[in-house]
């Protein structure tokens, strides 16, 4: 259908084996030529894709990347250890760290409304302007934390909305935040001067 490449997450609900994963994995990285970044999001899903089952599926040649949302520096220093597999922060707020220990970018729930800082940022690490990568990031931190004070993606929806980058809409179980999340949102997104005027 005309697709570059596919964003494919760890199956949830039935919780499979590091095994499980492998083969789940590589069934779907022979079924198709385009290149295919895994998404490790355990805390969505239930499972975690472990660094060595990670290099394990770095080897094939569709597999080109991880979108690594699990929270840890850590895990991304595991997984760099063990294999040369493009990584790719899933939170924002992490992005600089993952990159100071070898991550090459993001796939950013904030650059829904910041996308030219978030690609700014992005780009001056990689050109080697730490300090201006680190005062991005600063500048931001707050807002890329209060995305996330309600479910993903409730918190980008709203201020997308606010911005007046979308018309409010929400599919059920996902419902309207909180009035009082509204307003530390709203506040944040005025000190981070995205939001002027209201």
């Amino acid at each position: 259908v005309g697709a570059d490449a596919v964003l494919s997450i760890t199956p949830y609900y039935n919780k499979p084996t590091q095994q499980g994963l492998i083969d789940h994995f590589l069934h779907i990285a022979g079924q198709v030529d385009i290149p295919m970044v895994m998404y490790n999001v355990p805390g969505r899903t239930g499972v975690k894709l472990l660094p060595d089952t990670i290099a394990r599926l770095a080897g094939h040649p569709n597999i080109v990347g991880i979108k690594e949302a699990c929270g840890s520096v850590e895990q991304v220093c595991e997984i760099l250890s063990r294999c040369d597999i493009t990584v790719l922060s899933g939170d924002d707020s992490l992005t600089f760290p993952m990159m100071a220990v070898g991550g090459k970018g993001v796939i950013s729930v904030a650059a829904n409304i910041i996308p030219n800082a978030i690609s700014r940022m992005v780009n001056q690490f990689l050109e080697g302007n730490i300090d201006e990568t680190k005062a991005i990031h600063y500048k931001y931190w707050k807002l890329f934390k209060d995305l996330f004070i309600e479910t993903n993606p409730i918190p980008v929806k709203t201020a997308m909305d606010m911005l007046g980058l979308l018309d409010f809409e929400m599919r059920l179980p996902m419902c309207r935040m909180q009035k009082a999340h509204v307003e530390v949102l709203k506040q944040t997104l005025k000190e981070c001067e995205v939001l002027q005027g209201h």
